[in-house]
């Protein structure tokens, strides 16, 4: 009898486990396709642009809909000046300690054909979801706040405006306990999670407290090797030429937040053992074959440095398109949105579990 219920329950619970995660990707695979699908949803998102804005009234109609205390910061950026908007959505605003969940709507590189589907339609697809759920948990300790930032691909306008105005209200800046950036958090060869490089940033004089702590990288692992198991867990690359192990560069939302004293980590989908046009760097995404003129397997690099110009690219690149992307690889960007979605899930439920 013991043996039977345990094989039944067992069995219940397989079955509402792939219930869930059917359900997941539905979901997520849905609000991405709303995002990044030029025929389906809106497609390219260049920064300043009607499809920017486009996504930030859904972006803002989607928080708000969750019941999340909701606003919007308008800033100005450019020689044109042109407008463009963070869509900030609040758990509790009311707790004394907030973490936060940050990705960039924007894409780039319209005219190579990229829709912005892993950059960053992938890490805005996972946020929106993880806010979702997020948004029916009771009695944590802490606020989660989520940001879309605008205009992250002229010069991380967004997040820096961000920073600069919170940097106005000295105790604001203090109760960020984290920042979390998904950015291109999907199609690569595999997930990594970064700290801040040990080598400061190029901050603005105004910011003398960067922060390289590797707290929150390390909090990321562990939840990630809780929900994925110890060999599909959340990489941490070696150390490489100008990168120490675990560390990336200011190339994305973190940056300020680093600068500004905040811990970061930064998870990222891409491949760092590729020796790229720059290096090991971690700017070639991928060895598929289609991604390269030549790819040599063996060096880990172009077959011919001199005249490869793919480089394994998939951002800003014709390859960032949801469809050519599951072309390329099967399953594999809806696998990775699913994988990090529970991960953050896991993390922001319980983060002091994590974070030790």
């Amino acid at each position: 009898m013991t043996k039977t219920f345990t094989f039944l329950a067992i069995s219940i619970l397989f079955i509402c486990s792939s219930v869930y995660a059917e359900t997941l990707t539905q979901t997520i695979s849905k609000i991405h396709q709303q995002i990044a699908n030029s025929n389906h949803g809106i497609g390219a998102r260049e920064a300043g642009s009607n499809q920017e804005k486009a996504t930030a009234k859904y972006i803002s109609t989607s928080f708000m809909e969750m019941g999340l205390t909701t606003t919007e910061q308008v800033f100005s950026f450019g020689k044109e000046n042109l407008k463009s908007i963070n869509i900030i959505a609040d758990t509790n605003p009311l707790l004394d300690k907030t973490i936060i969940l940050g990705a960039h709507y924007d894409s780039t590189a319209k005219n190579t054909g990229s829709l912005g589907a892993t950059d960053n339609g992938a890490g805005l697809a996972a946020m929106l979801v993880i806010a979702s759920q997020m948004s029916k948990k009771k009695n944590l300790k802490y606020n989660i706040r989520f940001i879309a930032f605008g205009a992250e691909e002229v010069g991380l306008q967004g997040s820096k405006y961000y920073v600069e105005q919170l940097s106005k209200i000295s105790t604001k800046r203090h109760e960020i306990i984290a920042m979390i950036n998904f950015d291109t958090i999907a199609s690569g060869d595999h997930i990594y999670v970064h700290s801040a490089h040990t080598t400061p940033y190029k901050c603005s004089q105004e910011d003398k407290s960067y922060n390289s702590s590797t707290k929150i990288r390390e909090a990321l692992l562990a939840a990630s090797q809780k929900v994925l198991g110890k060999e599909k867990q959340y990489v941490i690359h070696p150390e490489y030429e100008g990168y120490p192990i675990g560390v990336t560069g200011a190339w994305s939302d973190h940056a300020p937040f680093a600068c500004a004293g905040i811990p970061i980590a930064y998870v990222e989908s891409t491949n760092f053992t590729i020796n790229g046009k720059d290096g090991f760097d971690g700017y070639s995404q991928s060895t598929h074959p289609a991604l390269w003129d030549c790819y040599d397997n063996k060096n880990k690099t172009a077959c011919d440095r001199k005249t490869e110009k793919k480089w394994g690219n998939i951002w800003h690149s014709e390859f960032d398109q949801i469809e050519v992307l599951e072309q390329l690889f099967p399953n594999r960007v809806a696998k990775q949105l699913v994988d990090n979605v529970n991960v953050m899930s896991t993390l922001l439920s319980d983060f002091y579990q994590f974070a030790k």
